[in-house]
């Protein structure tokens, strides 16, 4: 389905909202960490370690989000993650040690529960009931360039005038800009084309081995995504090529994202979520095993990998929506990525220590975490209420 003009609306506005939200909050560490580090006279591990504390706070709140967004819509939570994210913000740049740091991180993962993915699906989710798929989609095609606008703006910020004013001014940019794209979002009595049978339709059977399934399919691709984030340039290094080589082609990633979630939209959106997902989670290994036995370039794992990953994060909002029904989507949304959040938190540190004793050897686990994900995916059946 084509987005109507109200729904194209809506996945604008929403869409450059969580643009904001991503670029504030999870890509904030990969071009601030050192110098916060260097100025506050830690390690960067540390500040790793609180952003990894974040991480495993909002997977601790998320469930509580859904459920309060299943209830009372998510514009109000949104629109106070906003503020939320300020608060963390404004503390972070005025850290002066360790206690502070944690402190501001602590608090931007309230920010990050409330206002990022999982808060943004189950927004649409409430709205839009299971005809969300295509806003999800146009979301997600918006906030993928997160990085490719957040890392520069913060690098510039940070460049001319240091950490503390690029946390200033990211705050200054959810109160400004944030604030009032949430602010537009519609009340959850204002549902689009959202019947009441819809929602209070019966849920598919056996649906927690359904939910244990995805929580762990979800893991392992959250998992691979964090860890490849973190380490992809050192990793493809491994492999024998340059810095040069490794950096342009680790840059790829982004644009395979974006490029597969628009393909998903165009190609697949008339089949069911399950075939997308299945399709993602075999294109990590495939580009591993390519990498390995034909020596494909560095770029042909890049553009595999950041493809696979494009589509999982589409799927992590529309399978769910899928196999469950609108029902409850934002509590049960909340479960099923908590142990997602969980496996980010310690992706870097795991697999950085992998690839210290195996070099590029350490793409044998992210290959057989995908692998088992595909086989998790194959033993999920279309529920019978969809045949």
């Amino acid at each position: 389905m084509i987005l109507s003009s109200p729904r194209l609306g809506l996945t604008l506005t929403l869409g450059s909202a969580q643009t904001l939200a991503w670029a504030s909050s999870y890509y904030l560490p990969a071009i601030l960490a050192v110098p916060m580090a260097r100025e506050l006279g830690m390690s960067p591990s540390w500040v790793f370690a609180a952003f990894s504390a974040a991480l495993l706070l909002t997977a601790t709140l998320g469930p509580s989000v859904g459920h309060l967004i299943d209830h009372q819509g998510g514009r109000g939570v949104l629109m106070a993650s906003n503020a939320v994210l300020a608060i963390g913000l404004v503390i972070m740049a005025l850290s002066q040690g360790v206690f502070s740091l944690m402190l501001a991180w602590l608090i931007t993962g309230v920010g990050m529960a409330m206002g990022l993915y999982d808060a943004a699906f189950a927004t649409l989710g409430r709205l839009l009931g299971r005809s969300a798929r295509a806003s999800i989609t146009g979301v997600t095609l918006l906030a993928g360039f997160a990085s490719t606008i957040g890392w520069p703006l913060t690098a510039l910020l940070e460049n001319e005038f240091g950490w503390r004013v690029a946390c200033g001014a990211w705050a200054i940019l959810h109160i400004v800009i944030g604030l009032p794209l949430n602010a537009r979002l519609p009340k959850a009595g204002d549902s689009v084309n959202h019947s009441n049978e819809e929602a209070s339709a019966p849920s598919p059977e056996r649906p927690r081995l359904a939910m244990v399934l995805l929580a762990y399919v979800f893991a392992a691709g959250w998992f691979v995504s964090t860890a490849m984030a973190a380490h992809l340039p050192r990793l493809l290094q491994e492999t024998g090529v340059s810095l040069s080589v490794a950096v342009a082609a680790a840059a790829l990633v982004g644009p395979a994202q974006v490029a597969a979630r628009l393909g998903e939209f165009v190609l697949l959106r008339h089949l069911h979520p399950l075939v997308a997902a299945r399709v993602a989670t075999t294109l990590h290994p495939l580009g591993a095993a390519l990498l390995a036995t034909v020596g494909m370039p560095a770029a042909g794992f890049a553009l595999l990998h950041g493809a696979g990953n494009g589509m999982m994060t589409i799927a992590s909002g529309t399978l769910p929506l899928a196999l469950f029904g609108p029902k409850g989507f934002g509590q049960r949304q909340g479960l099923i990525i908590a142990p997602a959040r969980v496996a980010q938190a310690f992706a870097p540190l795991l697999f950085g220590l992998l690839i210290e004793q195996n070099g590029a050897g350490a793409l044998w686990l992210t290959t057989v975490l995908m692998l088992a994900a595909c086989l998790a995916l194959l033993c999920i059946r279309v529920p019978r209420l969809q045949e």
